[in-house]
């Protein structure tokens, strides 16, 4: 299995316009895993679904995003990135369609099951600019790309609210398309295809053992505050799930072309970076769901400010303006000396955010400077994670690797929010509100997460690894070579 480059003539673009496209498909997806959460309780009271239902247009994103982003990343590098991010596009697009249609839950769940299925957008981006990007640029373009998870999610609590409360809940679809229209088109114009090929058979059998090990996981993880922890059906998934991701790895082990290569995923500059991700996922739970929630409660319980669901937007914009600043700064901090150091330190600022959220809280501005750090934390971290990934890993095997990294991410977010969303049910009050003590406790649940991330960057390979140093060698040489 070796990595070869696809010597036919491609259409060069400058690395600016490159990485303008490529942000622009990723902002497109990261807001839309976040634009339909405002939404859920008009959906609910419109189509009449319970609160149980209701919350299977997340899972069912999830699910779908997990399954299909390693498959498609793995495919990325074995018959182009480019070639299989416009396909991502065109899947996202699809699914931003589907609910345009007809004003139905049905129709609603099948949208955002197709959506999930483009979950590969981001590790593709991040893939094509390892390969094409010059030496010098790699890294903060990298960082770019990767604050876009932040960004999307602060900017679509922002619009969510605006759009559902004037122009109806079809209208965040209606967004989702145009912008994902817009991005497949200039990508197909002017992203050139990755000249990085991996000559591999596709592991089906891989492929269905993982979906099927995945989707009991998540499953049981999603559904575990409705159905109860200790029930029968989640206990069972966990179980069923975990068995056939351990039959997985063992059957990738023995097969020579695995979907994911679980040597690699052994090593300590992998596993390293893959637990930070999963801990760093916990933490942005804090930011994106805990503080809307707490500014909109009614002042009068004793917390909260009464705000309404445009203005607990707002309470966001800090964070994901840090973000957009400190995503390119940790590429530059990365290019200079290494991703540790900007791991380290927003994961430090992750804990400092969080703590003091969970202790200060009484005033509007005390949230805004909370969230302001936070959004430092996640952006100089998310992006430092992408670089380390990067390092760690054969050029061939780009797109499998971070697939495998965003993973890990959304399962610490869907694991940290159904863990927090536990502990906030079980201070409700005779209101029927959480107490301030449960978002104190979630708070500190997402410090916890920041912290585990700080502790792991002490196990790190220090330096540059000779993966590294390889992509250096090969970026200079394909910069010297003839166009």
């Amino acid at each position: 299995m070796t990595g070869v480059p696809d010597t036919a003539s491609r259409t060069r673009s400058s690395p600016t316009l490159t990485l303008v496209i490529l942000a622009l498909g990723a902002l497109a997806y990261t807001m839309a895993q976040t634009m339909i959460v405002p939404a859920l309780p008009r959906i609910q009271q419109e189509l009449g679904v319970s609160t149980s239902n209701v919350t299977w247009l997340l899972t069912l994103n999830l699910l779908a995003a997990a399954i299909a982003t390693p498959i498609t990343g793995r495919l990325g590098d074995m018959f182009g990135k480019e070639r299989l991010l416009l396909i991502s596009l065109g899947v996202f697009a699809l699914g931003s369609l589907i609910p345009i249609l007809g004003h139905s839950f049905a129709l609603y769940l099948l949208g955002r099951l197709i959506q999930g299925s483009g979950g590969a957008i981001l590790p593709l981006a991040i893939g094509i600019i390892r390969d094409e990007f010059p030496r010098e640029r790699v890294a903060t373009g990298i960082g770019t790309i990767s604050a876009m998870y932040g960004i999307g999610g602060g900017i679509a609590l922002v619009i969510s609210g605006v759009l559902v409360d004037k122009l109806g809940v079809d209208s965040i679809f209606v967004l989702s398309l145009l912008l994902s229209f817009i991005a497949a088109i200039a990508t197909w114009r002017f992203v050139p295809e990755s000249p990085v090929r991996v000559r591999a058979a596709i592991d089906y059998v891989g492929a269905t053992l993982m979906a099927t090990g995945l989707a009991g996981v998540l499953l049981a993880i999603s559904e575990g505050n409705h159905w109860g922890w200790t029930s029968s059906g989640v206990l069972g998934l966990f179980a069923a799930g975990a068995i056939v991701l351990v039959l997985f790895g063992l059957w990738e082990l023995r097969i020579p072309e695995p979907l994911i290569d679980m040597r690699l995923m052994r090593r300590r500059a992998m596993w390293t970076v893959n637990v930070a991700a999963f801990s760093v996922g916990l933490a942005i739970f804090g930011s994106f769901v805990l503080v809307p929630q707490l500014v909109q409660t009614p002042s009068s319980v004793g917390y909260g400010f009464g705000a309404s669901v445009t203005l607990a937007g707002l309470y966001l914009l800090p964070s994901a303006l840090l973000m957009f600043l400190a995503g390119p700064l940790s590429g530059r901090m990365s290019t200079r000396g290494g991703s540790r150091l900007p791991l380290a330190l927003g994961a430090a600022f992750g804990v400092i955010s969080c703590v003091m959220l969970a202790v200060l809280h009484d005033h509007p501005w005390q949230i805004l400077v909370g969230n302001a750090i936070l959004g430092m934390g996640l952006g100089l971290s998310l992006a430092a994670m992408a670089n380390l990934v990067i390092d760690a890993v054969p050029q061939e095997q780009t797109g499998m690797a971070m697939s495998v990294n965003l993973i890990a991410r959304s399962a610490g977010g869907a694991i940290g929010g159904q863990i927090a969303a536990a502990i906030l049910t079980g201070s409700m009050n005779a209101d029927g509100l959480p107490s301030i003590g449960g978002y104190e406790g979630a708070f500190l649940l997402s410090a916890a997460g920041a912290a585990t991330a700080l502790v792991v960057t002490a196990f790190m390979p220090r330096g540059r690894s000779s993966a590294a140093q390889a992509r250096m060698e090969d970026d200079a040489a394909r910069a010297e070579a003839p166009a």
